[in-house]
């Protein structure tokens, strides 16, 4: 059994070692052998396997000029470590380095010769097979460039522990450390490189963006993350396609009519050099311009993208590189490059004839190629495209620094560099492993591996806990995952003026170790766009919504398509592409645009609007002419007329009317808190008083004119302690309902803010609208009390007759109140207050009109009707016709009797009333002028009734003259005029009050 494995491996290893020929490797001996994978060829040739015979490896097609001096950093830091005395003394590394071809299965290939041989030493084969040259173990592998590649490798050197590190092999993918075991690398995981696409993508406000990634391990985790982080920030994908550089031409042109009819001008493209170059030729041939290419790492500064032909389609691009690194010497290492110099490359005969465009004679395996070379001033990859045509021989003298190829562009060294940096990061672990000391190691009870018989998995033990500083004064260690924590430089393509070669303009750079949101820097002054333009080109789906509108949303599209809504009022958005209007706050109010909030319009009943100055005006006019009302009273306090009214209690009055103009002011200016507690009150009791001394006032006159023979008991109760009692008793009930109001639900100034969206009305916040009512309601109640016993008294004297005119007024107090509850409640804001002002107004100026105008008329104008006369003879005729009304029913009852009897005759009395059964007119009254000298002699009137006239004389004669006389009238009388007397005693009774 174990003489065929050996047999099994010896033929797998022949096998690789025929597909590898002595022209298709670079290869030194050493105590160690570190193993290379590099993609010298961008490809191989399409070839139809029909098996009719034994296949034949396929051949490797498109020089890579970059990939040639990635593979010589690898010799050239072999080669310095070699010559170092610290590093490995008394070592000497070997390599063994393949071309991947830029394929899985030839990376595959070299890839089973590393396993191959590192199983025949783990067999210990020596004494079956006889082997006469021994190949030490390859302990590590530096390599491979694509992530797809690396994927397969990592698989395969997972299961035998030797550590692979690659230099550009980004994929997030290869950080999962349960299925890639042995897999590191120098260059940064593509999770950083996709938030930092995205986090561009956010910088310069675009959010409508295509994606294209490779097909491959590289491309489609890359692309994934990118939508993850897009997703996070709102950013929508319009389309997303995949690539490869094997995709058949309809494939490619489909993506093209995608990227085409698409209105997303942004395309974010993870993929490799080779894979999309054959979209970028058909776009270019379509001459597709005007989008923007965001290029991850991978083919940012690609030679075979970067052309000057191809600059017009992809002039807009930004991409991402690493960080560029330094390596002392390299520059000429790479011009001493010869094919019989460099005995060990089997790579440097190729090279040369595709630098030289010629063949080397003694090359047979070498076939004619025809070489297009690409200029530029960072690391780009060049093609070779193979032809048929002849080649010159070359002769060996050919300078290297005459050429210009992507081989000679050392000017911004990032992979080089890390091919540099993973060879030293393996040769650090070796050192680790050579300076160990027993009890300190790594393995099991601290013990050192061997460095003389040093197996893979020991180098890949020390690699994961490595840490050394590298030339650059920089630390390297590999974290958890197996990877380095890098920063990136951002590039922009531009048009170099001198030879119209295509240039890689560093313009930012993206720090993974700063804060979020301070990780990306830009310089916009440095970017070009399309190669000349500094505008940034707009790819959105939809135009930026301004200030004062938002984004809506239109059903059955993306997010961010959308359509400008204006926000509505009382809201506003002061930003661009808002996402919704923010309210403005409650004494703001959005302004004609929405741009903004301004203050919300105060609006109360001023006192500098016209109409709070009107009714300022009305109120003090009021004031004015109660108070000049009053001043008429109390000059004229002595006169009859004022005697009459019963002038303490009309003094009460007219303070009470003062009071209530006087609280209409209250509610004109801004509500405070103090004046909407003053004012309700203040008008209730106002009105109370004026009321009740109205009552007090109408009632009085009433009972002494209806009470039979006015006493002692009513002279005291109708004193004028009494009187103010009762005006005291009605005003404090009033006083309790406002004092129970203010206590329990007090009024307050109150911001309306609902009435009308800009305006803000400050009004008076009742606090209880029963209580209110309560208020309202007493008075009118009072009033229609008073409106009772005025229209009782509407037939007194003429000199008391202010009765008619208080029935007047108190009917004007109540239409105007009955009007003001359906106008209070119909109307708001500072209306409301202004509804009550002209009621106040309205009842007031009604009651100061009808009850005292006319007296004061009276006593201005007409002081001849102002006498003691006057008003005896007007209080006689209403004593005369009362008495007269009495005996003219008394007589038509004794008529009656006398009819029904047969007639009977009854003595005359001295009075001679006499009564007519005819309907003649009144006499009328004499006049005033004459009355002195009627009194002198006596006066004779006659009263007028519904059913006749009857003359009453009554004499005034002298005591000392007529007194037998009238004691003999009072005698004849007594029996016919009781009722008279009656009427005559009320008289006597008002003499004091005149």
């Amino acid at each position: 059994m174990t003489s065929y494995s050996c047999c099994l491996i010896l033929l797998l290893f022949t096998w690789s070692t025929a597909a590898y020929g002595p022209n298709q490797r670079a290869q030194k001996k050493g105590d160690i052998i570190l193993g290379g994978l590099f993609p010298i060829h961008f490809g191989v040739a399409a070839k139809d396997q029909d098996l009719k015979s034994r296949p034949e490896s396929v051949e490797c097609i498109r020089y890579n000029f970059r990939g040639f001096r990635w593979l010589q950093a690898m010799i050239f830091a072999i080669e310095e470590i070699n010559s170092s005395p610290t590093l490995l003394p008394n070592m000497t590394l070997g390599y063994r380095i393949f071309d991947t071809c830029n394929t899985v299965s030839k990376a595959l290939e070299a890839t089973l010769s590393f396993v191959a041989q590192n199983k025949i030493d783990s067999l210990n084969l020596d004494e079956f097979c006889n082997c006469s040259e021994h190949i030490p173990s390859t302990i590590a592998v530096v390599g491979a460039t694509g992530s797809g590649i690396s994927t397969a490798v990592a698989n395969l050197l997972g299961l035998f522990y030797i550590p692979q590190v690659s230099y550009a092999s980004s994929s997030r993918l290869l950080s999962n450390k349960n299925q890639f075991k042995s897999f590191l690398r120098t260059i940064p995981n593509d999770e950083h490189q996709a938030t930092a696409m995205a986090d561009i993508i956010e910088y310069f406000r675009w959010n409508w963006v295509g994606t294209i990634a490779a097909d491959d391990d590289y491309g489609r985790p890359g692309i994934e993350k990118f939508r993850e982080e897009a997703e996070e920030r709102d950013i929508c994908i319009d389309f997303s396609e995949l690539i490869s550089q094997y995709s058949d031409e309809e494939e490619i042109q489909q993506v093209v009519e995608v990227i085409q009819n698409s209105t997303a001008r942004v395309i974010v493209v993870f993929s490799s050099g080779p894979d999309l170059e054959p979209l970028i030729k058909e776009i270019v041939r379509r001459n597709i311009t005007g989008k923007i290419w965001l290029a991850s790492e991978a083919w940012a500064s690609s030679s075979l993208i970067a052309m000057p032909e191809f600059f017009r389609v992809i002039g807009s691009t930004i991409g991402f590189a690493l960080k560029a690194g330094q390596i002392p010497g390299f520059r000429e290492f790479l011009q001493k490059v010869h094919p019989k110099k460099s005995t060990n490359n089997g790579f440097a005969k190729e090279f040369w004839e595709e630098t030289f465009n010629c063949y080397l004679p003694d090359g047979s395996k070498s076939s004619p190629a025809s070489a297009s070379f690409h200029k530029g001033h960072e690391e780009g990859l060049g093609a070779g495209n193979g032809t048929s045509a002849f080649r010159p021989p070359c002769t060996g003298d050919e300078n290297i620094t005459s050429v210009e190829t992507p081989y000679m562009d050392y000017t911004h060294l990032r992979i080089s560099y890390n091919v540099y940096l993973a060879v030293y990061s393996i040769a650090h672990a070796l050192q680790d492993i050579y300076t160990c000391t027993p009890g300190k190691g790594l393995f099991t009870n601290g013990s050192c591996a061997d460095i003389k018989k040093v197996e893979a998995w020991q180098v890949l033990k020390h690699l994961r806990h490595l840490n050394f500083t590298n030339n650059m004064g920089e630390q390297v260690d590999f974290d958890e995952f197996g990877d380095l924590v890098g920063n990136y430089s951002i590039i922009n393509w531009h048009l170099s003026p001198e030879d119209g070669s295509v240039v890689f303009e560093e313009v930012g750079h993206y720090n993974v170790y700063a804060k979020k949101g301070e990780r990306l820097f830009i310089n916009e002054n440095k970017i070009l766009w399309g190669g000349f333009s500094k505008e940034v080109p707009f790819s959105n789906c939809s135009r930026d919504c301004l200030p004062g509108t938002r984004k809506g949303i239109i059903e059955g599209e993306p997010t961010c398509c959308f359509e400008c809504v204006d926000c509505p009022d009382g809201e506003y958005s002061d930003e661009t592409d808002a996402s919704a209007c923010d309210k403005c706050p409650e004494d703001y109010w959005s302004n004609e645009n929405h741009t903004s909030c301004i203050p919300k319009q105060i609006e109360f009943l001023a006192w500098t609007e016209p109409f709070g100055i009107a009714l300022t005006l009305f109120a003090v006019l009021g004031i004015f002419l109660t108070s000049f009302v009053l001043g008429v009273f109390t000059k004229f306090r002595n006169t009859p007329i004022v005697k009459a009214t019963n002038r303490e209690l009309s003094y009460l009055l007219l303070f009470s009317l003062l009071c209530c103009f006087s609280s209409s002011l209250f509610f004109i200016g801004e509500p405070q808190n103090w004046t909407c507690r003053l004012r309700q009150p203040a008008f209730g009791i106002s009105f109370v008083l004026c009321i009740s001394c109205i009552l007090v006032k109408t009632n009085r006159v009433l009972l002494v004119f209806e009470a039979k023979i006015p006493t002692s008991l009513h002279r005291k109760w109708w004193g004028l302690n009494l009187q103010f009692l009762l005006v005291f008793l009605c005003t404090f009930v009033q006083i309790v309902i406002c004092v129970i109001w203010l206590y329990t639900a007090p009024p307050s100034s109150y911001r309306n803010h609902e009435l009308e969206d800009e305006i803000i009305f400050i009004t008076c916040h009742e606090g209880s609208l029963m209580a209110l009512g309560f208020l309202i309601g007493y008075t009118c109640l009072l009033a229609a009390i008073c409106f009772f016993f005025a229209f009782k008294s509407r037939k007194l004297p003429e000199n008391f007759n202010e009765a008619k005119f208080i029935t007047f007024s108190m009917l004007i107090f109540f239409i105007v109140w009955i009007s003001f509850i359906p106008a209070y409640a119909s109307t708001y804001g500072k209306f409301v207050s202004a509804v009550e002002v002209i009621a106040i107004l309205a009842a007031s100026f009604g009651l100061l009109a009808c009850i005292f105008f006319n007296k004061v008329y009276i006593i201005l104008f007409k002081p001849s009707r102002n006498t003691i006369e006057e008003v005896r003879c007007s209080t006689a005729a209403h004593a005369f016709k009362v008495a007269a009304r009495a005996t003219l029913r008394r007589s038509n009852v004794s008529r009656k009797r006398s009819n029904s009897l047969g007639g009977s005759t009854g003595s005359t009395p001295s009075s001679s009333i006499s009564s007519k059964s005819n309907h003649e007119d009144p006499f009328p009254l004499p006049a005033c002028a004459e009355r002195q000298r009627q009194q002198q002699r006596g006066c004779k009137q006659k009263v007028s009734f519904g059913s006749g006239t009857v003359t009453l004389s009554l004499s005034f004669e002298e005591p000392q003259k007529n007194a037998m006389a009238n004691r003999n009238a009072k005698r004849r009388n007594s029996l016919e005029a009781q009722n008279s007397d009656d009427s005559l005693m009320r008289h006597r009774a008002l003499l004091p009050l005149q």
